[in-house]
């Protein structure tokens, strides 16, 4: 087997399954991927996460799918911001992940061979020239390709992981060091970077810092083990008293407030340093507001439909932030999962063969996974 290949004048036979109207229900589903190009890597895929966002995009609840639509990772992204200036609510972090082993690379692929591990996210291309790519955050870019259901350079609309294989340009392509089981470390190429970016950025990654995670799902069980590696301490912050002990004694968090419990959240007043809010429905913010110390950080992650209230006040009396994060960009990516791989952090999944996804989509409707789904693309997948 070869490392480098010329580029290929066809496209690339490929099987996976696709939703073909509104039902959301998914099938078996015959299409091509685009041409190898010289920049680009080609790899098997063996693992592809299931998120909230597959359900809406299959079932078209965000006005925006075209179908046939294969899942696997974030929507069109230009929908989302014509949504946003029409001051329509719109969910910002619809993402996936999908991981496999490289099969072929274009000419002037400098980083892969042939053989890698290898992960794509939540966006495979991007301008490459605006301020936000310059800044290596090409998840902010305004020409941003995310991963399904967007429009390629070439015209031909991106399909994701729910496939037997993905091609995708160099820059977009995560390296999987080899100590990281794939299965599990799948999610973190959506679920890792959403959290680990906020701790990063907004300095909640200190050594001794209090931080407070809502939610204890998907996102919220791998903020909890990125905080705690980073030595800080964690409050998980849950409207459900059961998930107390999984939060404590199963992913270590230090302490545990149940946000319905007015005694608990008035003990708790002005201890946390700043909060990573991974809740997706309407919820109260001003409590929170209240657990954080003067200058504290509340930072959303979840994205809700409807707009959450909020009262200046709290911010104003105690020099308060509220501040929102998407994903982030391919060198923090890569950053967030060799750290993963270096303090052993995974997700908790539940792995399933590909014809039990439409089950697995009415459980993640439900809440009933733990807390991720994966599928064992490579071994279920079968044309």
């Amino acid at each position: 087997m070869v490392s480098k290949s010329p580029e290929l004048e066809h496209p690339k036979p490929a099987f996976g399954w696709a939703a073909r109207d509104q039902s959301g229900l998914l099938s078996p589903f015959k299409f091509s991927r685009r041409a190898t190009t010289e920049n680009d890597v080609a790899f098997k895929v063996l693992y592809c996460g299931i998120c909230h966002s597959d359900l809406h995009m299959t079932k078209n609840e965000w006005g925006v799918t075209q179908y046939p639509i294969v899942p696997g990772i974030l929507e069109q992204y230009v929908s989302i911001v014509n949504w946003l200036l029409a001051s329509r609510p719109v969910p910002l972090r619809h993402v996936h992940e999908i991981v496999g082993i490289v099969t072929e690379v274009g000419s002037k692929v400098e980083k892969f061979k042939v053989g890698d591990r290898v992960g794509v996210g939540c966006m495979v291309g991007s301008c490459h020239s605006c301020d936000s790519c310059h800044n290596n955050l090409e998840n902010y870019c305004p020409k941003m390709i995310l991963t399904y259901g967007a429009k390629n350079y070439d015209g031909t609309i991106t399909y994701g992981g729910y496939s037997d294989l993905m091609v995708a340009n160099e820059h977009f392509i995560v390296r999987i060091p080899e100590n990281l089981s794939l299965d599990v470390g799948a999610p973190l190429l959506c679920a890792g970077i959403t959290v680990y970016s906020p701790l990063r950025y907004f300095g909640l990654d200190k050594p001794g810092m209090h931080v407070g995670v809502v939610g204890l799902g998907g996102l919220g069980h791998v903020a909890v083990k990125f905080a705690k590696a980073m030595g800080v301490k964690v409050t998980v912050i849950s409207t459900s008293p059961s998930k107390k002990q999984e939060a404590v004694e199963n992913l270590g968090a230090d302490s545990f407030l149940v946000s319905s419990d007015q005694d608990q959240m008035q003990v708790a007043m002005g201890t946390l340093d700043g909060i990573i809010d991974t809740v997706s429905a309407a919820h109260p913010v001003l409590p929170l507001l209240a657990l954080l110390k003067s200058h504290g950080k509340l930072v959303l992650v979840g994205a809700p439909e409807k707009p959450l209230e909020l009262h200046v006040f709290a911010l104003i009396s105690g020099r308060k932030i509220v501040g929102g994060s998407c994903i982030g960009g391919m060198k923090e990516t890569q950053e967030m999962i060799d750290f993963a791989a270096k303090h052993n952090i995974t997700a908790d999944v539940e792995v399933i063969p590909m014809d039990y996804v439409n089950t697995a989509m009415e459980r993640m409707l439900k809440g009933d996974v733990r807390y991720r789904f994966v599928i064992d693309v490579a071994k279920t997948l079968n044309p």
